[in-house]
């Protein structure tokens, strides 16, 4: 069961509902420890007086503000407990805004509000449909972690949650940061912008945030999978050049002709590269080698199960290969 990071009170005009915060991500970031070559010794990193080159002490350190020049400001400990903000124990909505008014750049990290106990369950559950049905997000500051955040409170399907935001100043503008920008001037009409959304029309689907994964992260804990059985694993070839730059109505002519023929394919094509392809990941592998009912199956590297799949469907007719297929996609499209 999730723990809150936080708990306090959202509140609304003069209600008050006892709430917690919750993460709503998982990093899934594959992490290392820095070792020594050729041995198993741990790498730490040192304080070092980068002009003497001796190791300083956690408690002799204090905090620089470098104004140029080698000059700095020294900020004691106690300099920070009169300007950082107090302990709060409430998120005190100011404003409702449209949600579609908030550009996406302003948001940091997301987070679960969840009623704290049956009696807030009632004012929080009124809160959120309102503000579904009015679509609307609330505005709001509130101190978690000894900072102050700018947060924007939207109603989801069945939970508040709570956007931690960046503030005005610290959004840079692109027309003064970057020089590359297309002039205002340049503009289209007739064709090239007719084809152009005609592409972005035939590749427009429906959003299914499950069938985006991340293949770098698979990659790599797949690499650690062979290194720790000890393959030797050779790098790969060299990366690809970009494609040269083409006439731009030619190039938009034949996106939006491969963007029909893909979606003529369809289901067929889908169907057919989902039986005959070797699944991506070991996640897919246990599933598949479950609905083989491979024993021991838990306990096999991505190469058993890579073996053992194959075996059972070369011994299997392709019309039950090709139904069990049919049964997983049919699963998770459910």
């Amino acid at each position: 069961m999730a723990r809150a990071i936080w708990t306090g009170a959202l509140s609304f005009g003069l209600v008050n509902v006892p709430v917690g915060v919750y993460s709503a991500t998982d990093d899934k970031t594959v992490h290392f420890n820095q070792l020594e070559r050729g041995t198993s010794d741990r790498v730490r990193n040192k304080r070092v007086n980068e002009r003497t080159g001796e190791e300083v002490a956690y408690d002799a350190i204090v905090k620089g503000y470098d104004l140029g020049g080698g000059r700095y400001v020294v900020i004691e400990p106690e300099d920070l407990d009169g300007v950082e903000p107090g302990r709060s124990r409430n998120i005190e909505i100011t404003d409702f805004v449209d949600l579609a008014e908030i550009d996406p750049v302003y948001y940091k990290s997301t987070y679960y509000l969840a009623p704290q106990g049956v009696g807030a369950q009632r004012a929080y559950a009124l809160l959120r449909q309102a503000m579904a049905e009015t679509q609307k997000v609330g505005i709001a500051t509130f101190v978690m972690r000894g900072k102050e955040h700018l947060v924007a409170i939207r109603p989801d399907d069945r939970v508040l949650t709570l956007e931690t935001m960046f503030f005005h100043d610290e959004i840079r503008d692109p027309a003064r940061e970057l020089d590359t920008l297309p002039s205002e001037d340049v503009t289209f009409q007739g064709r090239e912008l007719d084809t152009a959304k005609l592409l972005v029309e035939s590749m427009t689907t429906p959003w299914h945030p499950e069938a985006y994964k991340d293949t770098y992260r698979e990659a790599v804990e797949e690499l650690i999978e062979r290194k720790s059985r000890g393959e030797v694993v050779t790098a790969a070839g060299p990366v690809a050049e970009p494609a040269p730059v083409v006439d731009l109505m030619d190039a938009l002519r034949a996106s939006v002709e491969a963007a029909r023929a893909k979606r003529a394919s369809g289901d067929a094509g889908s169907r057919s590269q989902a039986v005959h392809a070797a699944p991506s990941s070991k996640a897919d592998l246990l599933e598949r080698a479950a609905e083989l009912k491979i024993a021991g199956r838990s306990k096999m590297s991505r190469a058993d199960l890579e073996s053992a799949i194959a075996e059972v469907e070369q011994a299997r007719p392709a019309s039950a290969s090709e139904e069990a297929a049919t049964s997983t996609r049919r699963r998770k499209a459910s």
